[in-house]
């Protein structure tokens, strides 16, 4: 029996310093800076449909400094890599490497599953994602609402709470979403280093937010 209470002590122990760890990460994110260090490796998070459309409008926007950006999109989504295949053409030179890579890990949830047994298939996205997050050690996760981006962004947060590296988590929240947030969005509300929102009705329930008007 006290061999049993000494190993739950120690549990309970080990849980709250990961906790604690967690809490100082995410609130120590607005002073990581990774641009000062030269360029920005960047995960970008890719659902299907317009998710992806929106995702790929931030991306054209930004600086090839924001490089190797390494795309992250469900196995079963069969459009989103010609779009980013399409999209990384058009904004490489001439002649230059690639800067960009495109991964698959299996979709959170799909359309109309049900809740529980989308705890199943995100557990099981996890175990896909931490593995792929730890070796791409990424400056930046950026997302905007699919499942997906849940696992990923959990991964990352990993990674900074073990004190291998911080990583920033960007989310902006779909055009789509005027009065509430969606699913991701809730989740990752709490987590995010920054939290943009695209409509001034979601600021006011969502103080914590950012709203620069519409991104894209």
């Amino acid at each position: 029996m006290a061999i049993l209470w000494g190993v739950l002590s120690g549990f309970c122990f080990v849980a709250l310093i990961f906790i604690v760890r967690l809490l100082i990460v995410v609130r120590t994110g607005s002073e990581c800076k990774p641009g000062k260090k030269g360029s920005v490796s960047m995960l970008v998070v890719a659902g299907s449909g317009g998710h992806t459309t929106e995702i790929l409008r931030l991306v054209e926007s930004l600086s090839q400094s924001y490089s190797p950006r390494h795309y992250v999109i469900a196995d079963t989504d069969k459009m989103s890599e010609d779009k980013i295949r399409t999209l990384e053409t058009s904004k490489s030179e001439a002649d230059a490497e690639p800067k960009f890579t495109i991964h698959r890990i299996p979709r959170s949830r799909e359309v109309r599953q049900s809740w529980s047994s989308s705890v199943l298939t995100t557990l099981n996205a996890l175990l896909y994602s931490v593995p792929l997050v730890f070796r791409l050690r990424p400056d930046v996760v950026l997302c905007n609402g699919p499942g997906t981006c849940v696992p990923l962004c959990a991964a990352g947060l990993l990674l900074g709470a073990l004190g291998v590296k911080k990583v920033l988590i960007v989310y902006v929240e779909s055009i789509c979403r005027v009065e509430t947030l969606s699913l991701s969005g809730k989740i990752l509300y709490h987590l995010s280093d920054y939290f943009f929102v695209q409509w001034s009705t979601l600021k006011d329930k969502y103080p914590r937010s950012i709203y620069v008007g519409r991104i894209v």
